[in-house]
């Protein structure tokens, strides 16, 4: 019987201990025999009314019974599980055995485990499963109250250099520190979350006016502006700050969290240490829309992406000179899905790569079609995303759309943006001086709107620089956006450059660029983006202009 568990009683049906084991004796460590002492004395307060009901229970149905208590032990509370038993003595009286397993120490295992899944193991904080259930709840609280209150997302900025320069084993500590900094600013109604990398999340009830968001959020940015001391190291991060508010901008968990994020990139886009407030009208849509990212592998297969082209004119004559392709996606049900949608989920996923080698190679065929209608020589103009410029497959998908359509490589004109060209300018100078080498122009998108060095004009292989509408909108009448295209006429001029003036909408427009040297013209003025049948239709007008005009003139005389 000493050996049939971890304690082991004999009870009368009155509820007295008849026996005791050695091992039971020695947990409790009882001043006095156990003999005689009513078994209920020996648990918590709160567990005796259950055990008086379940000893009378098995008395009644004889059946075997489990039963979990807190037994007093000289070393505290512990948890038992105990296993109630009806039998007869030798003198045919009914008796309980009750045979007790120490449960301390799986109760510890799994609360270990629980812990484990529900928190960040490096820094002890929730993690996502943990925050995802608080969020739930505060929400839950705020549609009782009517209370408002925030979601923040914390980033910490330049935090890839200390994992590159120093090793993950600083990096570690760093996150750590941050933790510990963040967790201290907040108030202990607030949840601080590490949902990965070194992104945090902090659940804010109560804070929903700009100047609690901004009272909170400058603390949270302040605890991490102090420069970290990690061994030998003194390493300076600092974090970005994006907040949603419910229910302003979103009522649904994971909504709000995705809102968070799309405010934190923006705030990291324009500053980095500051914290943005999510604005639909300076944030945009979602960066990641799941539901249109699985039509947009859907459209891929159905075919559902056309390409669209815009008339490129000469700004004296407005005779076609080529065109700018451009991408569009014509959904069942959406209809026509703006490019500000899908293309910045297809840069993020990767699609770009193919959409855009499909999009270069049809473009090069087109053009043969353009030119067999048009009975002259033209040029196609097509985007390159930052993606494409920086996949190391890029000049062979130019090489085999050249190869294909049969083009001259001066016939394509490849549009790439300055920021693209900044983000790694020695990959930018080499990958263009091959594209150079295949004879394609290299033209630069919007220009003015990136970065302002210009030593890259000088750097680089360019041949077209593309000025952005912004520029041109407020012709003639803005001085200073007047004053903006005359320098880039000049600069353009005195470098060999073509320029391209994009969004020319009114004649005075055209007339003041074309007054001031400006060779190419593009905007809705002289054509809107249109499909390859109508560009064809155009082409053909202009011929039909140019053999019937002569004519005319002779039948004047």
């Amino acid at each position: 019987m000493e050996e049939a568990g971890d304690v082991v009683f004999r009870v009368s049906t009155e509820g007295q201990i008849l026996f005791a084991s050695h091992r039971a004796v020695q947990l409790i460590a009882a001043q006095a025999p156990l003999t005689g002492t009513v078994l209920a004395q020996l648990l918590t307060e709160d567990d005796r009314p259950a055990l008086q009901t379940a000893l009378a229970d098995v008395l009644t149905s004889e059946q075997s019974r489990l039963f979990e208590s807190r037994i007093k032990c000289a070393t505290g509370e512990t948890p038992f599980e105990l296993r109630l038993s009806c039998y007869a003595n030798q003198q045919g009286l009914k008796e309980l055995l009750v045979v007790g397993r120490n449960m301390e120490q799986q109760r510890a295992t799994e609360e270990r485990l629980r812990h484990m899944a529900t928190h960040d193991a490096l820094t002890e904080l929730p993690n996502r499963l943990l925050l995802s259930d608080r969020i739930r709840m505060v929400i839950a609280n705020a549609r009782r109250s009517g209370q408002s209150f925030s979601v923040a997302c914390i980033g910490l900025d330049g935090f890839k250099k200390v994992n590159d320069g120093l090793g993950h084993p600083v990096g570690d500590a760093v996150l750590r520190t941050a933790a510990s900094r963040l967790r201290k600013t907040l108030r202990d109604s607030d949840t601080l979350a590490r949902v990965g990398g070194d992104e945090f999340v902090a659940i804010l009830p109560g804070t929903a006016t700009e100047a609690q968001i901004k009272l909170v959020t400058g603390r949270l940015i302040a605890t991490l502006q102090s420069p970290f001391e990690i061994d030998s190291h003194t390493i300076y991060v600092g974090a970005s700050v994006g907040v949603a508010v419910y229910p302003q901008h979103a009522e649904e968990e994971g909504r709000l969290l995705a809102l968070a994020d799309v405010a934190m990139s923006r705030a990291k886009e324009t500053g980095k240490a500051r914290c943005v407030v999510y604005s639909p009208s300076e944030s945009g849509p979602p960066e990641h829309d799941i539901s249109l990212e699985a039509a947009m592998f859907q459209a891929v297969r159905e075919g559902e992406f056309l390409l669209f082209y815009q008339p490129i004119v000469d700004a004296r004559t407005r005779e076609i000179q080529g065109f700018e392709t451009l991408m569009r996606w014509k959904h069942p049900t959406l209809g026509m899905v703006p490019p500000v949608r899908f293309i910045p989920i297809a840069e993020t996923n990767g699609l770009i790569n193919l959409l855009g080698a499909w999009a270069l190679k049809a473009a090069c065929v087109q053009l043969k079609q353009f030119e067999e209608v048009a009975k002259r020589p033209l040029y196609i103009s097509v985007n390159i995303s930052p993606r494409q410029f920086r996949n190391d497959k890029f000049l062979d998908v130019l090489d085999d759309a050249i190869a294909f359509s049969g083009l001259q490589g001066e016939q394509l004109v490849l549009e790439i943006t300055e920021g693209t060209l900044m983000v790694d300018p020695v990959h930018a100078e080499s990958i263009l001086s091959k594209m150079a080498e295949r004879k394609a122009r290299i033209a630069i998108d919007d220009f003015g709107t990136g970065y302002s060095s210009l030593a890259y004009l000088k750097r680089f292989p360019i041949s077209v620089l593309k000025i952005d509408r912004t520029f041109i909108r407020d012709l003639p009448n803005s001085e200073k956006d007047a004053a903006i295209c005359n320098a880039v006429l000049d600069l353009a001029k005195h470098l060999d450059l073509s320029v391209v003036a994009e969004g020319v909408e009114t004649e005075d427009q055209l007339t003041y660029l074309q007054e001031r040297g400006c060779q190419y013209i593009q905007g809705y003025l002289t054509g809107k983006p249109m499909a390859a049948n109508i560009a064809m239709a155009a082409l053909r007008e202009s011929m039909h202009l140019k053999i019937v005009q002569p004519d005319l003139r002779q039948v004047a005389k």
